[in-house]
């Protein structure tokens, strides 16, 4: 794992990939807590039976799943120190290229997109290519934005 401490370190790791995740499995428990706690019970998601023979030949994770699993993966491939507090500001541009059948496994490259300091704190702006084992295209490809606080 790539440790970077403050400003300085984020700004002289602009336009690098700081590293990758371990990989992860995702089974059949962990999209249907998905779709529990988020009320998505889309057949696709949750009918084994039924997705079998659909589209995808399996039942796949939701879209949105693949996405948080963001900060899991992510912090096994960077951490950032000197800051008191990393608060989520959102995305910037998010995508699906590949549906994530069960049973795939998956990990984060992260890139250093951007940094910028605003009267709110340290605006860190990192690109997250979620891969799937075996698969040429990505299942996810985000711009993830952070605010981070430096420690005084």
């Amino acid at each position: 794992m790539l440790e970077i401490h403050g400003l300085k370190g984020l700004q002289g790791n602009v336009g690098k990939v700081l590293g990758s995740s371990g990989w992860i499995t995702v089974d059949q428990q962990r999209i249907n807590a998905f779709a529990d706690a988020t009320g998505d019970h889309q057949w696709i998601h949750v009918d084994v039976d039924r997705a079998a023979a659909g589209p995808f030949g399996a039942p796949i994770a939701h879209g949105f799943l693949t996405l948080s699993l963001i900060p899991l993966l992510s912090s096994e491939a960077v951490s950032v120190t000197g800051m008191k507090a990393k608060i989520n500001y959102g995305c910037n541009k998010v995508r699906f290229p590949s549906p994530v059948r069960v049973g795939a496994r998956l990990r984060d490259t992260v890139e250093l997109t951007e940094v910028n300091v605003k009267s709110s704190g340290i605006q860190v702006v990192m690109t997250h290519t979620i891969e799937i084992e075996g698969e040429e295209r990505p299942a996810c490809i985000a711009e993830a934005v952070t605010i981070m606080i430096p420690e005084d």
